[in-house]
């Protein structure tokens, strides 16, 4: 199974290929993962679900069209608010798609500090803000916010490895 996942990044390459191995069916032991950057359609810093869903959707579309893959795999961060909660929250979504079926699944999601929230409510991307309050250079690329705001007990490759897993659902398990 060849597999491309719409992103140049490599820690979301590592969480395809971590959500992939983690199972014990064919679809994991006959997998490559390739990284290959596409557009998402959407804006640097996705707000809500639907811009973030739709932004791994399209790279997921994006990337399948891009060769001769089985699987295209589209992971997309973003921030949101819930209903009945205060506040902003770090959100990720994985869309996984074989031409004919689309699978979506979600990260976990984590409050951001209050500053941090300020300034993305301001129209700051999370990215750029992370790498400013760590006083670092592409946080994004390693631990990322979720690293950061969890102590490193979740860091981004787990955190979108999740997500993945949740996307891979219709294509690993006859329950869809």
């Amino acid at each position: 199974m060849h597999v491309a996942v719409g992103s140049g990044n490599p820690v979301k390459r590592d969480a395809v290929e971590r959500a992939l191995a983690a199972g014990g069916d064919t679809v994991a032991r006959d997998a490559t993962v390739e990284a290959q950057p596409v557009p998402s359609g959407v804006s640097e810093q996705p707000r809500g679900h639907a811009e973030t869903i739709r932004g791994a959707e399209t790279r997921a579309r994006n990337v399948l069209a891009e060769g001769d893959y089985d699987l295209g795999v589209g992971l997309e961060g973003g921030v949101a608010a819930f209903d009945g909660t205060d506040g902003l929250f770090l959100i990720m979504w994985a869309a996984v798609d074989d031409g004919d079926t689309v699978g979506r699944g979600a990260g976990p999601s984590m409050r951001l500090p209050a500053e941090i929230e300020r300034r993305v409510a301001d129209g700051a991307e999370l990215g750029p803000v992370m790498d400013d309050v760590l006083d670092a250079e592409g946080v994004a690329r390693r631990g990322g916010a979720a690293g950061a705001f969890t102590g490193d007990r979740v860091d981004r490759t787990a955190a979108l490895e999740t997500a993945v897993a949740g996307a891979l659902g219709p294509f690993v398990t006859k329950l869809y």
